[in-house]
């Protein structure tokens, strides 16, 4: 890198204070052009924060062997679904992306080898919420990708280190949904307030054990019961919820949104921390 570059970094990612950390429940992709409680969540959330200089996003979408970020200049608007309307595929969210934010993240974590994507682009799981927050699309955005060979405690422990990024003005989000079974949803009730016992149950376990700065138990999801296992049948939509808790400091709090469920077997409960 020459000095050039290291200007560029460093003048990109100036200090705007300590920034809050997100997890969004992102739900349903069509949640991106629907009307509904929680896009307009999404949108009061967006005129709240302090504007960051920019945007790290672990989305539930993106799977891979090894952790990567994006780093292309712009990342492609994906359409990682079927079966939605004609007009769900034509949102593009044009937000330009970050090598430099790229590069500091690789820097700053030394669990493992960062690489650096030039294929994958903004997924559903990020571009859907992210569109609410900053419409006009003029924020740059990169995502991480998840470990699916790893434990859960290993994405907490790499979560932690990015804390320092959250001093440069870079708005960390976690999409994905704390209880998220596919398999188990009520179609006829998708719009509408509805949650079987069990996925009742496991959420209010789950923001318990937020809101008492119980992280182990939840780290150790697979060991809290029937509830839990129905809740999250696979851990991606999951994961992103450790990597949010992982930056919490202690004098820091939670506070809960969108915490309602829907089709039965979802719910779209949404946290924010920032220091009080």
């Amino acid at each position: 890198m020459n000095l050039k570059d290291l200007n560029k970094m460093t003048s990109s990612l100036d200090n705007t204070g300590k920034m809050p950390v997100l997890f969004l429940g992102h739900g349903s992709p069509m949640n991106a052009i629907e009307e509904n409680e929680f896009v307009q969540a999404f949108r009061k959330l967006g005129k709240e924060l302090i504007r960051p200089n920019a945007i790290l996003c672990i989305s539930a979408h993106w799977e891979t062997k090894g952790t990567f970020v994006t780093a292309m200049q712009h990342p492609p608007t994906i359409h990682d679904f079927g079966g939605f309307p004609q007009a769900l595929f034509d949102v593009q969210y044009p937000a330009p992306g970050s090598p430099e934010l790229a590069q500091e993240t690789k820097n700053l974590i030394t669990k493992t080898n960062v690489g650096l994507d030039e294929k994958w682009g903004l997924d559903h799981g990020a571009w859907s919420v992210i569109k609410h927050l900053y419409p006009e699309a003029n924020i740059p955005v990169i995502q991480m990708s998840i470990d699916y060979t790893q434990p859960p405690r290993y994405h907490y422990e790499l979560a932690k280190e990015l804390q320092k990024l959250r001093h440069k003005g870079v708005l960390i989000i976690g999409s994905g949904n704390m209880v998220h079974n596919l398999r188990m949803v009520a179609w006829n009730k998708l719009n509408e307030e509805f949650a079987y016992d069990w996925a009742f149950e496991a959420n209010e376990k789950m923001k318990s054990y937020i809101l008492d700065d119980n992280h182990q138990n939840l780290i150790n999801f697979k060991s809290q019961g029937r509830a839990f296992d129905l809740a999250i049948p696979t851990p991606e939509h999951y994961l992103p919820l450790l990597y949010t808790l992982a930056l919490k400091d202690k004098n820091e709090e939670v506070s809960l949104f969108n915490d309602k469920p829907v089709g039965g077997s979802l719910t779209m409960t949404s946290l924010k921390i920032e220091a009080v």
